[in-house]
């Protein structure tokens, strides 16, 4: 799917937390149906979580297999949370497992179609994929999200233009 590849066999927390995440995802309060996190702002209810708050201080250490153990476990009491979803693509993504990212970061578009982090690293993710037109896809969706511009856009926008210079200097891409 989109020319994903994996290359090595995932380490064995990689692969219980893809189990996690399916789990996860069946058993989802549907989108659109109220629960306690979706009564405030996604980004607090998030922060306020114990695990997410690990999972993103693991993070930014570096350590994404903890990071993805720790926002597994938040998943159980924020299913419904965009921002935790992303940021579990966004780990996803750091540990090599792209199909997890993308299907992380649909669920995270999924419960909240406006999420510019979502539709950056989404962008993101096609870009580490190969596949620039989906990638541009999502940069449209952000220039119509923030027509002022964003960070988000930015940062999408610079990532694509560093895999065209990329392409144009090496055969075949990297």
């Amino acid at each position: 799917m989109f020319g994903l590849r994996l290359f090595e066999r995932p380490p064995r927390a990689v692969l219980v937390a893809g189990c996690a995440l399916l789990a996860a995802t069946a058993f989802a309060v549907p989108a659109g149906f109220a629960t306690d996190e979706t009564a405030g702002p996604a980004a607090s209810a998030a922060l306020a979580d114990p695990d997410f708050a690990a999972g993103e201080s693991a993070m930014k250490a570096g350590r994404f297999a903890d990071a993805m153990a720790f926002f597994m476990r938040a998943t159980i009491r924020l299913p419904n949370n965009a921002d935790l979803w992303n940021e579990i693509g966004y780990t996803s993504r750091h540990l090599g497992n792209l199909p997890q990212a993308l299907a992380a970061y649909q669920k995270a578009l999924g419960i909240d179609p406006k999420h510019r982090g979502a539709t950056e690293y989404l962008g993101e993710l096609y870009v580490q994929a190969g596949n620039l037109g989906l990638a541009e896809q999502q940069l449209d969706r952000l220039r119509q999200l923030c027509p002022a511009g964003c960070p988000e856009y930015r940062q999408l926008m610079a990532a694509i233009a560093t895999r065209k210079t990329g392409e144009a200097g090496t055969p075949g891409g990297w």
